[in-house]
């Protein structure tokens, strides 16, 4: 199901049941899954791997050059999971030598004119809501919502499950299950609601809402308030990883 006016390399793979819509681009060294969706005007540039019933919106390109000066042509990939959503006009830079690919996750929601630079890592079920412009090596964990008009810095993480609010400007770490907002950014507690809806259990939100106050609301230091946390609160899953996250930033966190 190729529109005659579309161009696929000869290296491409597509699998079965792909649509290339009209004036699409299908490059060297691409493979498609199954049941994916390529849309009019898209380009899929070179060393881009789509998993099963990805689609791609009209003029959106994947797989273009990094934009690093310090790339000079090396091997590098895009990678994406299956189900994954890109809506139109996003672009999806090949990751540079330091990682070697862009990885999205399955079942994303990427909104219009969503820049993804080089080497960022895009977890699993993540929304990207239209107009956020990513710079290199920036980490999106699982679950997190990022709304609209938003740049993040490069190297900034973003936690599972945290919820970061339109025009926002991301500069450091946001820590998981949290909800920041605002320029500059910052803090505003945990994203209660969708924890809430994701079904976590009363346990894990009030333990959480305690290592929260302690780390963010009281007079301990960060340090201290880690220690704090593991000493009197219930062990938690989701409040080790909200610990650990804060004891591994590179960026800082934000408050």
């Amino acid at each position: 199901m190729i529109h005659g006016t579309a161009i696929v390399d000869p290296s491409a793979q597509l699998g079965a049941g792909v649509t290339v819509g009209p004036y699409a681009i299908v490059g060297p060294r691409v493979s498609v899954g199954d049941g994916c969706a390529i849309g009019a005007h898209a380009v899929l540039e070179r060393n881009v791997r789509l998993g099963v019933g990805v689609r791609v919106g009209a003029g959106s390109i994947i797989g273009g050059d990094p934009q690093d000066l310090k790339y000079k042509g090396e091997e590098t990939w895009v990678e994406v999971g299956d189900a994954t959503v890109i809506r139109e006009y996003c672009t999806i830079n090949r990751g540079t030598p330091a990682t070697g690919r862009t990885t999205v996750g399955a079942r994303c929601f990427i909104m219009t004119y969503v820049h993804i630079a080089h080497d960022c890592v895009i977890g699993n079920d993540v929304i990207l809501a239209n107009s956020i412009q990513m710079a290199g090596h920036v980490t999106v964990d699982d679950r997190a919502i990022v709304s609209g008009l938003t740049p993040i810095h490069q190297f900034v993480r973003i936690g599972t499950y945290a919820f970061v609010g339109g025009g926002s400007r991301v500069n450091q770490d946001v820590p998981p299950y949290t909800k920041a907002v605002g320029n500059p950014i910052r803090l505003y507690g945990l994203n209660s609601v969708g924890l809430h809806r994701a079904g976590f259990s009363a346990e894990a939100r009030l333990a959480l809402k305690r290592a929260y106050r302690l780390l963010f609301n009281s007079d301990l230091t960060v340090t201290q308030g880690i220690a704090r946390a593991r000493r009197e609160l219930p062990a938690v899953a989701e409040v080790e990883t909200f610990l650990r996250f804060i004891e591994a930033s590179q960026r800082g966190v934000l408050v």
